[in-house]
Order: structure tokens, then C-alpha cells, then sequence
């Protein structure tokens, strides 16, 4: 393999390295990051730096007990400086509430990871922050169009 497919190599099993250190609540998983690495993440806006990226993931942690990625179905592309993941995820809130839910909340995900080196420097987090579909004031338009098909 050549050295281009060498670190994409790399920068992909980072990735699938970070979704694993999520999932268990590891904050090591900081050190994946550049000191001024930014993050999206909806409803939350842009972080900038390792103690914003931190604090967000705290902030998260203290809504959701636990939280499970399906890493076996992962669609995992790269290209560049770039990694791209598109997957589901599962868990339960801090309240005791289980989602996806299959109604309004499905568990998609799709992430997007720029790489300087072999650390994140930019992750986009494309995802429905309703986890549990209690926002209900926020799909009732999906609702009245699903029903009247």
C-alpha cells in the first residue's frame, strides 16, 4: 500500500477509534483532536477548541445514560484529508427514555472528519439532537404530510 492509503488506513480506524471511546464515555477521547480543532454539532452551534469540544461532550453525557453506535454498518468514505461516516445510533436518556423510536426519531447519523496529520482538526456532526422525539412541536408538519399520503 502506498502512503496515501496508509494514513487513510489510519485517519478511518481513528475514526471507528473514536466512535468506540464515545460509546464507553472515555475522555481520552479529547487527544484525537488539534488544540483548535472545531466541531458542529445542531442545536449546539460551533466548538472551538479541546475545553469547548470537551464541555459540549459533558453537556451531552448529562442528557444521555448511555449511548450505542452500530459500527458493524458504519459506511465509512475517504478521500483527502477527509472521512465520512454515515451510520445509526442507539441508546437512553438520562430521564429512562430508549431511542430511536422508529416514529420521528431514527438513530442516522452522518459525520464529517477533516485530518491534519493524524488528528482531527474539524468534525461535523449531522444528526437529530431529539433523540427521543419529545420535541413534538418540531415534526408536527412531518406528521400532517405522512398522514394525509
Amino acid at each position: 500500500m502506498n502512503d496515501t492509503g496508509d494514513i487513510q488506513k489510519r485517519r478511518e480506524e481513528i475514526v471507528i477509534n473514536y466512535f468506540h471511546m464515545v460509546d464507553a464515555g472515555d475522555p481520552a477521547v479529547i487527544d484525537i483532536f488539534t488544540e483548535n480543532a472545531q466541531m458542529f454539532y445542531p442545536k449546539f452551534g460551533i466548538a472551538i477548541g479541546k475545553a469547548q469540544i470537551g464541555a459540549f461532550a459533558h453537556g451531552l453525557g448529562r442528557g444521555i445514560a448511555s449511548l450505542t453506535h452500530e459500527i458493524d454498518g458504519f459506511t465509512v468514505l475517504s478521500s483527502g484529508n477527509y472521512v465520512i461516516v454515515e451510520g445509526t445510533e442507539r441508546g437512553t436518556t438520562a430521564s429512562g427514555v430508549d431511542f430511536p423510536d422508529g416514529v420521528a426519531s431514527f438513530g442516522l447519523f452522518c459525520n464529517v472528519f477533516e485530518f491534519e496529520g493524524e488528528l482531527v482538526k474539524r468534525i461535523h456532526i449531522y444528526v437529530d439532537p431529539d433523540f427521543a422525539n419529545t420535541h413534538a412541536e418540531g415534526v408536527a408538519w412531518g406528521k400532517s404530510v405522512s398522514l394525509s399520503q
